[in-house]
């Protein structure tokens, strides 16, 4: 089977990295797209596993190295994706999750047309609001402006194939495995084992019907 990249996009405190985390956990075969940023390092997160973290000199050169499928400026940092590691990822026949904001995903669905498009959505702005200020990572400032983007963001939810309310972590997880699992039986991703099923019966035809 060949392997497909998964967007996963929300406003900044929809949940989808906590979603993400327990995808991870429970659907075999699949990784994740560790991105590059310029921002700063959070309590708890750690370089090369939640992001590359690099100075704004070390994303240019990514860019001017055309090392980077997509990059954008959110809440004034810089993000971008590795091409080499979705490469490695979907050669290798694995699904690969890319977390990443609604700019971002636009550019990757104009680069790679089946990868498959999710949003989280929050059950509420009051629920949104909530939960980035409960986990305290930003100042007032980058709170204000995280909170003044989700109103652009949650609007461009019909880009997107699919739809997952993150009013239950469980649930929704469920959801998510549900689309990616799903995604697998496509007709075109199961091309290599339906050849080989069907060259079964060419072979044999004759021994069957005497032809």
């Amino acid at each position: 089977m060949i392997g497909n990249l998964i967007i996963i996009s929300s406003p900044s405190g929809g949940g989808k990295g906590t979603l993400i985390k327990e995808v991870l956990k429970i659907v075999p075969h699949i990784g994740y797209s560790v991105s590059f940023t310029t921002r700063e390092m959070r309590a708890g997160e750690a370089n090369g596993r939640d992001y590359f973290f690099v100075s704004r000199d070390e994303f240019e050169t990514l860019i001017e190295e055309s090392a980077l499928l997509e990059f954008a400026e959110v809440h004034g940092n810089f993000y971008g994706t590795s091409l080499k590691q979705i490469k490695a990822e979907i050669e290798a026949g694995h699904d690969i999750i890319l977390e990443i904001d609604v700019q971002g995903a636009a550019h990757v669905r104009e680069k790679i047309h089946e990868a498959v498009s999710i949003f989280i959505l929050p059950p509420s702005f009051a629920v949104l609001a909530a939960r980035l200020t409960a986990r305290a990572t930003e100042n007032a400032a980058d709170l204000d402006l995280r909170l003044k983007n989700s109103f652009g963001e949650v609007s461009r939810f019909s880009e997107f194939e699919f739809v997952v309310v993150n009013d239950d972590v469980a649930r929704a997880t469920g959801d998510l495995q549900t689309i990616i699992l799903a995604d697998r039986l496509r007709r075109v991703r199961q091309s290599k084992v339906i050849k080989g099923i069907l060259n079964s019966f060419e072979t044999s035809k004759n021994q069957v019907t005497g032809e």
